[in-house]
């Protein structure tokens, strides 16, 4: 919160700020901290989507096909003009489409009501806001993956997306194949590389440290802002290195950046391999 104000912290004392009402708009780490908060939002002039989501009426369409809808109706942004900038510009529009067309999904089911001549059907309504709730969270996992995807194919990037590895491992991403990676001796190859994805971090990233034996240094991209310095020194010292999209950054601690890497920085380093 104290970065998402630009405050300094001063012990326990309050602290009062003006914010000019032409102020900057929340960027992508804003806005995620918002979410986990529990704070929604919609922009003032959100009404221009449903245009696009129209087609859909009153279902959802596969997470594949979303996300490139999404990247279809953002035409003046191309991933080989900046990748990070497109990766953001990419899921913020996603998110935008996906809420849009949830608020007229949920709100035509709670009209119908869970009200029947034998009573009120309790369960059927917990049943259904836990499947709201399950496919908020798992869409962004899906659709950072599919954004990822697109970067990778708009530099000719050889990959393999959720092939199994070792022992039912299958890492997000496998650079050049899984073909190569089998291939290769058990001490691997100079030109292999794999990227996990998570658009929240938490203490899953040590799940990436054994989807790929023969790749002794790990690459992770996220979506989540200012990770702890522990942390990170943890995943340093455990050979895994930290991607995460340069508009995010500014949440992380000076000593932080000088060691993140961004996205543009990896689809270099799997170019040069």
């Amino acid at each position: 919160m104290l970065w998402l104000f630009g405050l300094e912290p001063r012990g326990k004392s309050f602290v009062s700020r003006k914010f000019p009402k032409d102020g900057p708009g929340l960027g992508f780490a804003a806005s995620y901290i918002l979410n986990e908060i529990g704070i929604e939002f919609e922009a003032p002039d959100a009404d221009w989507l449903d245009g696009i989501i129209e087609e859909f009426g009153t279902s959802f369409p596969g997470t594949t096909e979303f996300s490139r809808i999404a990247r279809h109706t953002l035409l003046d942004v191309q991933a080989k003009d900046d990748p990070d900038a497109a990766l953001l510009a990419w899921l913020a529009h996603e998110e935008a489409l996906f809420r849009r067309l949830e608020k007229r999904i949920v709100s035509k089911r709670l009209e119908e009501g869970f009200a029947y001549e034998s009573g009120v059907d309790v369960d059927s309504f917990i049943r259904y806001s836990l499947s709201v709730h399950n496919r908020r969270k798992s869409r962004m996992g899906h659709s950072l993956e599919n954004h990822l995807e697109a970067v990778f194919e708009a530099f000719g990037i050889s990959y393999d997306r959720g092939r199994v590895t070792e022992n039912g491992n299958r890492p997000d991403f496998l650079f050049p194949s899984v073909k190569s990676y089998h291939a290769s001796p058990a001490t691997g190859a100079a030109n292999l590389a794999m990227l996990g994805a998570k658009s929240s971090c938490k203490e899953r990233w040590r799940q990436v440290l054994a989807e790929a034996e023969k790749i002794p240094r790990k690459h992770l991209l996220t979506l989540e802002p200012g990770i702890s310095e522990a942390q990170t020194k943890q995943m340093e010292s455990s050979s895994l290195q930290l991607v995460v999209p340069r508009d995010i950054q500014d949440s992380y601690s000076e000593v932080q950046q000088e060691w993140l890497w961004n996205l543009e920085d990896f689809v270099r380093y799997v170019r040069d391999l």
